[in-house]
């Protein structure tokens, strides 16, 4: 018997690596995530545990709960933004490319927090993480 055969190469073996992701949090999973809360999904949490990938924390987030909280709506720890960048996540102003956007999209969803949130996904080639399927409605890239 002939044994210079060819051996399987080991998984894994051949593949590219990942690149990594550009993870930018919905106002939901910015609050959960901090929080520990469990309705963080799973391939969410993993990808945002993991150190390949970047965290962005849009000003969008910020803004959606200084005015929800002002009303009343929506209760969110204080220095929210500083304590998400003080744990990694950095920070992604509203351009005026991004606000401009808005205008191309479709009126799938009225909500204008989610709806510039969808517009710097697009530009910026990023992944939302969230949980509300009408992400996936603009063809943004979504991760739960």
């Amino acid at each position: 018997r002939d044994r210079r055969r060819l051996r399987r190469a080991p998984a894994g073996h051949g593949q590219r690596p990942r690149r990594p992701l550009k993870l930018l949090l919905d106002t939901h999973a910015a609050l959960w995530w901090l929080s520990g809360d469990a309705r963080v999904g799973p391939a969410a949490a993993a990808s945002l545990q993991s150190g390949a990938n970047q965290v962005y924390l849009s000003a969008v987030v910020i803004w959606e709960v200084a005015i929800k909280g002002s009303l009343g709506k929506l209760e969110a720890p204080p220095g929210l933004a500083e304590v998400l960048v003080g744990a990694g996540a950095l920070e992604l102003p509203i351009r005026h490319a991004h606000a401009a956007a808005v205008a191309d999209l479709p009126w799938h969803h009225r909500d204008p927090f989610d709806r510039l949130l969808i517009a710097q996904a697009v530009l910026e080639g990023a992944v939302i993480v969230g949980s509300d399927d009408v992400f996936d409605l603009y063809g943004a890239r979504r991760i739960w």
